[in-house]
């Protein structure tokens, strides 16, 4: 049986009217990928320092003072073996940074990770293993521990 021309057409409009939204939706998106990156450009112009209003793309390396992480770090394993994780966070709250954010704890763990191998290069830091996949650390508890020279690598 043939098909009335109306839902022929009607067809064809739906197809037409669906192409549009897939069309503007694509543009929905490059829309909101421009406002974000206007926003970033405003964002580092009006820059204060301040570290609660810093965003998450911040150089972690201006937060600290030289050797100030290596200190909360010595500070906190004082108590005990920690983790990198529980070092990471350790710092964050000590600098009043938001432990919330996972990016801004990631790039602090990694920061910390360079750091603490070579305090263990010195001997200044033990590698106790890995708990869970994450390192964890300790001062060293006896002259025994701390290398007499540094390892050849």
């Amino acid at each position: 049986m043939a098909e009335i021309r109306t839902v022929t057409t009607l067809r064809a409009k739906r197809d037409e009217i669906a192409a549009s939204i897939r069309l503007y939706e694509q543009q929905l998106a490059q829309a909101r990928a421009d406002l974000a990156h206007v926003t970033a450009a405003i964002r580092i112009f009006e820059a204060t320092g301040d570290p609660r209003k810093m965003t998450r793309y911040v150089d972690t390396h201006r937060l600290m003072k030289r050797g100030e992480s290596m200190t909360l770090c010595k500070d906190a394993l004082a108590s005990g073996p920690k983790t990198t994780r529980e070092l990471a966070e350790h710092v964050m709250t000590a600098k009043g940074l938001n432990t919330g954010d996972k990016v801004l704890a990631k790039a602090v763990a990694y920061q910390l990770i360079h750091a603490l191998r070579q305090q263990r290069l010195r001997g200044k830091i033990v590698l106790e293993g890995k708990r869970h996949g994450v390192s964890v650390w300790r001062l060293p508890k006896s002259e025994k521990d701390s290398p007499k020279t540094l390892p050849l690598l």
